[in-house]
């Protein structure tokens, strides 16, 4: 029986079949082992293109939590290349959580995550329409609050406009009143000297009329 020889496949179609079916095996085996050992099994997998691909019963990331918690007395320090490798590993795990709430690479989910992801949407959903609503509902009142104060305004605009009017109406009434009483005083004024000068025409005419009288009466010549 011929082995395969274990290295680099050259042909890139190839090599993804074969990474493909090598990592399949791979996430069954684990599997199979955390189920009937009841163990906490994780695999954490980057693909030559630096997708990540990763399998576990639980959290990945509690998984790497408890590791690290195990190996924490073991005096070694972080390098920078763990921290980095860590940070990679992290942000690779919240795109590809991204990427599952967007509706992508779903078929990679068993039931179980898919189940745990549209609880997740529908939590978040949720938050959102009551947050939604609770900005639109502020809103409203400040515009409620905003339109009674204009209305307040207006009122007030119009109730200091009506009385200028009536203090303008008020003040034109007097002035009408003067006029017409030195109307009047103006009118009895010249009715009084009409009269006068009247008197005194009629008795310069009868004093004349009585002038002449008397000299038709002693026959003495009209002056």
């Amino acid at each position: 029986m011929n082995k395969i020889k274990i290295e680099k496949i050259e042909s890139l179609p190839a090599r993804q079949v074969t990474f493909s079916k090598r990592r399949k095996g791979l996430f069954k085996k684990a599997g199979e082992l955390s189920v009937l050992c009841d163990a906490k099994v994780a695999v954490i997998v980057f693909s030559s293109t630096n997708k990540l691909y990763e399998l576990s019963r639980s959290s990945t990331k509690d998984i790497i939590a408890r590791y690290k918690e195990c190996t924490k007395d073991d005096g070694v320090e972080e390098s920078a290349d763990e921290c980095m490798m860590r940070l990679n590993v992290e942000l690779a795990e919240k795109i590809r959580e991204l990427r599952h709430m967007e509706g992508k690479d779903l078929e990679e989910l068993d039931i179980d995550e898919l189940q745990r992801l549209e609880n997740m949407i529908e939590g978040g959903l949720s938050r959102v329409v009551e947050t939604k609503d609770q900005r639109i509902m502020s809103q409203i009142q400040a515009l409620e609050t905003k339109g009674a104060e204009l209305a307040e305004e207006n009122n007030l605009l119009i109730r200091q406009s009506l009385g200028t009017l009536l203090s303008m109406e008020s003040s034109g009434i007097s002035t009408d009143d003067d006029d017409e009483q030195g109307m009047a005083t103006e009118s009895c004024t010249i009715s009084t000297s009409c009269f006068t000068t009247g008197s005194s025409t009629s008795s310069t005419d009868d004093s004349s009329s009585s002038e002449n009288t008397l000299s038709l009466k002693l026959g003495l010549p009209r002056s």
